[in-house]
C-alpha cells in the first residue's frame, strides 16, 4: 500500500505516540524526541493499564473477607471488638475503623482490634495505613502463635495497592502455596509484583497461571502482551492483547498497544499481503480504542493506522479533531500533513506540516514531507530550503540531496 520507507516512518511514530502515552500514565513529562535507530532498534515502551488492580473486586464488597479470630490476651486486659467487627460486615468502613483504632489505643496488645482497622482501611483505600495496622496485627497474632492466613493475604494485598512489592511478593507466595487451589486475584497480585520488580520470567508464568483460572482476565492478559512485546514477540503480543480486548472491550491502554504492535509488525514485514492485514488489523484496533478515549492520542494513533492502510480522507478526518486543542503535538500535524498530502490536498498538507516544522525544528521527517508538499505545489524555493534544512539535519541522505538538485534550477 505504501513504500517501504514509509512504513519505517509510521512505526517510529507509534514509538512516539508510546513515549507519550507513558508521560500522560506515569507523570506529565509528554516530549516529543524522534528516535534516530532502525524501529526494532527501538525500546519498546509499554503504557501502564489506566485500571486500578482493585478493579478486578466487587467495587460494593471488601477487597478480602475478613473472618473472626480468638483475640490474643492482652498484657492488661482484652478489648471488645465486636461492634467493630459488626460495622465491617455492614460496610460501614469509616465507621468500624474509627472504633477499632479506640479499641487498639486503650489495649495496643488486641490484635484483632489492628486487623479490624486493617481490614476497614484496605476498602477505604487507605493503603499505607491499612498495611500499617496489619503488620501490627500480624506481629502480635505470631507472638501468641495465631497467625491468621486472611490477615496474611490481606496485607499482601495492603502492601500491592500501596506499591510496596518487594515487601509483598514473599507474603504472596505464601498465599499462593498453602492450598492446591490458589486464589486467581491473589495469584495476580503475586504476578504484579513479579513483573515491578523485573522478574519477567516468574511474572509470565504467574500471569499464565491466573489466565489458566480465569481465561477472561483482561488484565493478566494485557501484561502478558507487554512482556512478549518486551521480547520482541510481536505474535505472542497480538494474541494476548486480542484476547485482553475481547475480554473487556473498554480497556483502553490494551487497544492503544494492540493496534500499535499491529502497526510496528506491519512495517517490519517483507510480504506485502501481511502488513496490508496488519494495516487493516491496525484500523480495527483504533476503532476499538476510539470507541473508549476521543483524546488527542487516541486520535493519532487512528489516524496512524488509517494511513497505514491508504484510507486518508479518513485519516486526515480524525487527525483534524486531533490537532483542534492548544497542546496538540508536532506528531499529529505530521500525520496530518502525511495524510493531506497522500489524499492530494497539498496546500491542507503545507499548512498542517509548517506546523509541524515549528514545533519540532530538528525531525527531519517533517522537512522531506513539506519539501515534497511545497514541489508539487511549484513553489519551488520554499522546497529548496525545506529540502536544505533536511539535508542538513541528515547530511548523509541521499534522497535529500537528490531533491536538492533537481529543485534547484527552478528555485528563481
Amino acid at each position: 500500500m505504501i513504500n517501504r520507507r514509509f512504513q519505517l516512518a509510521l512505526s517510529l511514530g507509534v514509538l512516539i505516540l508510546l513515549f507519550a502515552s507513558l508521560a500522560n500514565a506515569q507523570s506529565s513529562r509528554p516530549r516529543r524526541v524522534r528516535p534516530t535507530a532502525k524501529p526494532a532498534e527501538e525500546p519498546l515502551l509499554r503504557p501502564e493499564p489506566k485500571a486500578s488492580p482493585t478493579a478486578r473486586n466487587n467495587p460494593n464488597g471488601p477487597l478480602i473477607n475478613v473472618q473472626p479470630v480468638k483475640p490474643v490476651v492482652n498484657t492488661s486486659a482484652t478489648g471488645d471488638t465486636s461492634h467493630a467487627y459488626q460495622l465491617l460486615q455492614q460496610k460501614q468502613f469509616a465507621a468500624a475503623a474509627k472504633e477499632a483504632k479506640g479499641v487498639a489505643a486503650n489495649y495496643p496488645n488486641d490484635a484483632e482490634a489492628w486487623k479490624i482497622a486493617g481490614f476497614a482501611e484496605l476498602n477505604l483505600k487507605q493503603y499505607t495505613d491499612a498495611a500499617a495496622d496489619l503488620e501490627k496485627a500480624i506481629s502480635l497474632q505470631r507472638a501468641a502463635k495465631q497467625e491468621d492466613p486472611n490477615t496474611v493475604d490481606a496485607l499482601a494485598q495492603a502492601y500491592v495497592l500501596s506499591e510496596k512489592f518487594e515487601q509483598a511478593l514473599p507474603l504472596l507466595v505464601i498465599a499462593t502455596t498453602r492450598g492446591a487451589q490458589p486464589d486467581a486475584s491473589m495469584l495476580y497480585y503475586r504476578a504484579l509484583s513479579e513483573y515491578k520488580m523485573g522478574k519477567s520470567a516468574e511474572a509470565e508464568r504467574t500471569f499464565n497461571s491466573v489466565v489458566k483460572l480465569n481465561p477472561k482476565d483482561s488484565l493478566s492478559l494485557f501484561y502478558l502482551g507487554q512482556l512478549a512485546l518486551a521480547r520482541n514477540d510481536l505474535d505472542g503480543a497480538v494474541a494476548a492483547l486480542n484476547r485482553a480486548t475481547l475480554s473487556d472491550p473498554r480497556m483502553a491502554s490494551a487497544w492503544t498497544l494492540l493496534t500499535s504492535v499491529y502497526l510496528r509488525r506491519a512495517a517490519l514485514s517483507t510480504d506485502t499481503a501481511k502488513a496490508d492485514a496488519d494495516y487493516l488489523n491496525a484500523v480495527r484496533g483504533g476503532e476499538g480504542l476510539i470507541k473508549v478515549r476521543t483524546d488527542a492520542e487516541a486520535l493519532t494513533l487512528f489516524g496512524q493506522a488509517l494511513i497505514g492502510s491508504s484510507q486518508y480522507a479518513r485519516a486526515a478526518a480524525a487527525l483534524e479533531r486531533a490537532v483542534g486543542g492548544s497542546d496538540a503535538k508536532a506528531v499529529t500535524f505530521y500525520l496530518l500533513g502525511v495524510a493531506h498530502s497522500r489524499a492530494k490536498n497539498f496546500l491542507k498538507a503545507i499548512a498542517a506540516l509548517e506546523s509541524a516544522a515549528t514545533k519540532t525544528p530538528g525531525d527531519v521527517n517533517v522537512y522531506r514531507e513539506l519539501g515534497y508538499a511545497y514541489e508539487v505545489s511549484k513553489q519551488y524555493v520554499k522546497a529548496l530550503t525545506a529540502y536544505q534544512k533536511g539535508s542538513n539535519l541528515a547530511p548523509a541522505d541521499t534522497d535529500f540531496k537528490e531533491s536538492i538538485e533537481r529543485v534547484r534550477p527552478f528555485a528563481k
